[in-house]
């Protein structure tokens, strides 16, 4: 049955409505950032630049770094901006445009999407500077109540742990990335597990001239652990989107990592001298792994 026109949007040229791309703009592996101002940070490396692209927040080049074609996608910050930057890639590779239909299963398309970004150590032994790569995601934010995102018992019972040592009225969600990309491209990096916060200052614990309800907000994080099978499970790091693409990866059938830089430490209070350093390695380090 056809997708109404309010639901799948399309702009008078064909492309989806807020990326503003087509079809034929997206490669099958497309990196994405935060800050807009970080694309070109990206294409600069490329052989060649074929398309550039810019609509609110989302910024687009498309290009090839030597011979592959690549997307490269900004997102602004929050999980809200990650739910239409999934759904419309996805819609994108996967819905016809002309008839509005979703493709057959067996031509459905994944895709592979590697998020590179900055991010917040939560423990003393993640040196600033380091870079890290996601296992598991734990999403904060309020996004998975509006999906049927599927956990494995692991995931549940780790984000019912965290529930409860913050005392939350909900139950955040819990989910892990792409084992495949993370191999891939996480060879030597730290391997840690990410905490998805709704916000930059209260969420992630920081205090301006607004108290916390939870004063002790930061050890609650910093001194959870869960113990499995696989060994003991704590939060690493902290930033604001990863919880949202491994959810909506999962469900759409992409594979997605979260590769993170490590620009400030919470526990030791530090922040880097040099991030522009930690980012621009981290981004030719994954366009020599992609």
């Amino acid at each position: 049955m056809p997708i109404p026109e309010s639901e799948l949007i399309i702009n008078r040229d064909g492309s989806i409505y807020h990326l503003n791309l087509l079809p034929d703009h997206i490669s099958d592996t497309i990196i994405t950032v935060g800050d807009p101002e970080r694309v070109p940070l990206v294409s600069q490396h490329f052989d060649s630049i074929e398309t550039q692209i810019h609509k609110r927040e989302f910024v687009t080049h498309v290009g090839y770094y030597k011979g592959k074609r690549l997307t490269v996608i900004s997102t602004g910050m929050g999980t809200d901006n990650i739910d239409i930057l999934i759904n419309e890639l996805d819609a994108l590779v996967n819905i016809d445009f002309v008839t509005r239909e979703a493709r057959p299963l067996e031509e459905r398309i994944a895709l592979r999407i590697v998020r590179v970004g900055t991010s917040g150590a939560l423990q003393a032994d993640i040196p600033i500077g380091s870079h890290l790569v996601t296992e598991h995601a734990v999403g904060l934010d309020s996004l998975m109540q509006f999906y049927p995102l599927v956990e494995t018992g692991l995931e549940v019972e780790v984000a019912t742990g965290i529930q409860q040592s913050l005392d939350l009225s909900y139950r955040p969600y819990c989910v892990r990335g792409s084992d495949l990309l993370r191999e891939q491209l996480g060879a030597g990096m730290v391997v840690g597990n990410t905490l998805t916060c709704p916000g930059f200052y209260g969420p992630q614990g920081r205090v301006l001239r607004l108290d916390l309800r939870q004063a002790d907000l930061i050890s609650r994080f910093q001194n959870y652990r869960y113990q499995s099978a696989e060994g003991e499970f704590r939060l690493t790091n902290f930033e604001m989107e990863t919880a949202g693409y491994y959810a909506l990866g999962r469900m759409l059938g992409h594979e997605v990592v979260s590769l993170n830089a490590i620009v400030a430490n919470r526990a030791t209070g530090e922040f880097a001298t040099n991030a522009e350093a930690t980012v621009n390695d981290l981004i030719l380090k994954t366009l020599d792994r992609v």
